[in-house]
């Protein structure tokens, strides 16, 4: 069975939002067969930065995507979700 890595940014709901309750919160969210590879933080503007987040996830289930971003979404805190990168592992 073959993996995929997927980068996603995700963007806080407000300036003042700690991105490590987001990074908490979200590895308990996910899907039983998607894993969290990374964190990184990016910068926007003003003091607000954007949290990436790489997972990896199997390939050949269908779904998997939407109900990665779904989880996300549900997550306190979390405004925008973007998903930059879906690519074989």
């Amino acid at each position: 069975m073959g993996k995929v890595v997927a980068s996603i940014k995700i963007l806080p709901s407000e300036a003042e939002t700690d991105l490590n309750s987001i990074r908490e919160a979200l590895a308990s969210k996910l899907p039983s067969d998607v894993e969290v590879h990374r964190f990184e933080e990016e910068p926007i503007a003003f003091g607000l930065r954007a949290l990436i987040v790489h997972l990896i996830m199997p390939e050949d289930k269908a779904g998997t995507m939407d109900e990665v971003e779904s989880a996300i979404r549900k997550v306190e805190g979390v405004g925008e979700v973007e998903i930059l990168m879906v690519r074989r592992f």
